[in-house]
């Protein structure tokens, strides 16, 4: 009987199931998303405060809305690292009316340096904002009345940026300040900015500062000696 039982067991047990897949492989197209806007990115690492992202809205509101009120009002109450950041913010974006203003309000308070006017110039320039960019080197001149530092890197990016805009007027400036502090007298003169200051001037006609310019070069000054 155990046998019989064990036959019947046999046959009753299921034979197995083969599943054949069908599904076809999935392939996946990467997609890349390009720039919303021509603003340039983010600088790694940096975080825009509260108070400097309101005075930005605040400044924007107040820009599009034409309000008679002074929008300096602002920026009064930001502290120094958060106004400049509002200011650097504004540049990105190619909001240099609005910037104007920031930069008004840290120039109130604080002196700014070379690469910060060079990074104003720049952003002007670039937004063919040329006029406004006159006026900034003439406060530059109010600023640094005893000349300007000639080994700092905002000087020969200030200088390329207003010769590249054709900014005769401003260049000349720039040199008189120079100048003013020595460069080419007590300051030895850097080789690399006499020739992008005397191509310069020499590109924008004034052909006596181009020549006056390169003979501060140490291969003319050493020619000078023999």
């Amino acid at each position: 009987m155990a046998s019989t039982l064990h036959q019947n067991l046999t046959f009753l047990k299921p034979n197995p199931i083969t599943i054949t897949s069908t599904a076809r492989p999935t392939s996946y197209v990467p997609i890349r998303c390009g720039p919303r806007s021509n603003r340039g990115p983010l600088m790694k690492g940096r975080i825009l405060s509260i108070e400097a992202i309101n005075a930005i809205q605040a400044l924007k509101r107040a820009h599009k809305s034409s309000s008679t009120s002074d929008p300096t009002t602002f920026l009064s109450r930001l502290i120094k690292s958060d106004l400049l950041a509002t200011l650097r913010e504004l540049l990105r974006q190619d909001q240099c009316a609005l910037a104007l203003h920031a930069f008004s309000a840290f120039r109130s308070e604080y002196n700014p340096d070379l690469s910060l006017y060079a990074d104003v110039a720049t952003a002007l320039a670039r937004n063919l904002m040329l006029e406004d960019l006159d006026r900034l080197i003439s406060d530059l001149e109010g600023d640094y009345v005893d000349g300007i530092q000639c080994d700092d890197k905002g000087v020969i990016k200030l200088i390329k940026v207003v010769i590249a805009a054709d900014r005769r007027e401003s260049t000349v400036r720039i040199y008189e300040l120079m100048k003013r502090s020595g460069w080419g007298s007590t300051i030895e003169a850097d080789d690399y900015v006499v020739r992008v200051l005397s191509k310069g001037l020499r590109r924008l006609g004034e052909e006596g500062l181009a020549d006056e310019v390169k003979n501060l070069s140490r291969g003319n000054l050493e020619k000078l000696r023999v």
